[in-house]
């Protein structure tokens, strides 16, 4: 099996029963500043709300890729909802994929008036589905211990937790296909 190459990913539009999942663009950091505003959604990711200016500065460096061009592809989707959903429209979340030679590492996050709805397993099940579809060999996340939310959505989207933790997270980490050796490590 020849590894990956992160050079031929890129976000691209994807749609679920209720989400359209677009490709990040600069100019989504005001509706965003909104959706992630609440505080306690920082409580098992850790940061504080992002003022607009800061996700315009975020978002750019997310656009621009990883320093060493060429060693992964850095693929970010803003969730909107769509349909007849209660407040169609609005942005609601993101999911994010960081595409590696051997696989990617998976993650997500809904603002907290849309939360206990099953969007975020809709987005992160569409994303792993994607991935998995272009060929990416493993996946992986990782979850606060406390989160069970979160680890309900890594679940979903065909995730088991591992004993190994990093940054007071656990690892979750989708099986290995059988050409696969071992799953890909985290560098500490």
């Amino acid at each position: 099996m020849h590894p990956l190459d992160p050079l031929t990913f890129a976000a691209v539009p994807l749609r679920t029963a209720r989400l359209d999942l677009e490709p990040l663009r600069v100019g989504h950091a005001p509706e965003m500043a909104v959706a992630l505003a609440d505080p306690a959604l920082y409580d098992f990711i850790g940061g504080t709300p992002m003022s607009e200016s800061e996700l315009r500065a975020r978002y750019t460096r997310l656009l621009a890729g990883p320093a060493e061009a060429g060693s992964a592809a850095w693929c970010n989707w803003v969730l909107r909802l769509h349909g007849d959903a209660p407040r169609r429209g609005e942005a609601v979340g993101t999911v994010q994929a960081t595409v590696m030679h051997d696989g990617a590492e998976i993650a997500w996050v809904v603002g907290t008036p849309w939360q206990g709805r099953g969007l975020a397993r809709e987005a992160a099940g569409a994303l792993a589905d994607w991935l998995r579809g272009r060929g990416v060999p493993s996946l992986v996340a990782h979850v606060h211990p406390g989160h069970h939310a979160s680890a309900a959505v890594a679940a979903a989207a065909g995730l088991t937790p591992t004993e190994v933790f990093q940054d007071g997270e656990r690892r979750w980490e989708s099986p290995l296909r059988p050409d696969r050796q071992e799953p890909r490590r985290r560098p500490s």
